[in-house]
């Protein structure tokens, strides 16, 4: 997958938008209800020396699974501090992890963020229109 493809993807997702918290060249994927003024962060592609990749969030159950079936193509979150490197994992865009599966990582960072959120906000969330 693409960075524009995996973008396009999340930005179909309730709730979510594009925003440029660290740098006007480095798009990230946001979720959050109406009546929030700023989101939480879910997918974040980038490009490493040349090379294209994508941050997600996960459970640190998951980023295990993950890290172990497909190593050195997913990886602890790259630009992660230590504390948060079990919740973040890092995927080389390069074919080795076939889109089908990014996409399942995908819906399991959003959901993983949204279901941070109180109840509440996870109901205003599900009632945003799809995009």
């Amino acid at each position: 997958m693409t960075h524009e493809q995996i973008i396009e993807y999340c930005l179909k997702k309730n709730g979510s938008y594009l925003d440029y918290p660290f740098d006007p060249t480095v798009p990230v994927v946001r979720v959050k209800a109406p009546s929030q003024e700023k989101g939480r962060i879910f997918a974040q592609p980038f490009m490493l020396r040349g090379e294209p990749k994508v941050t997600l969030n996960c459970t640190p159950e998951s980023a295990e699974f993950y890290r172990s079936v497909y190593p050195g193509s997913v990886v602890r979150g790259w630009h992660c501090p230590p504390v948060q490197q079990p919740h973040f994992n890092t995927i080389n865009l390069d074919g080795s992890v076939p889109d089908d599966e990014i996409i399942r990582m995908i819906d399991h960072a959003y959901d993983v963020v949204v279901k941070k959120y109180p109840k509440y906000i996870q109901n205003e969330i599900s009632k945003v229109n799809l995009k």
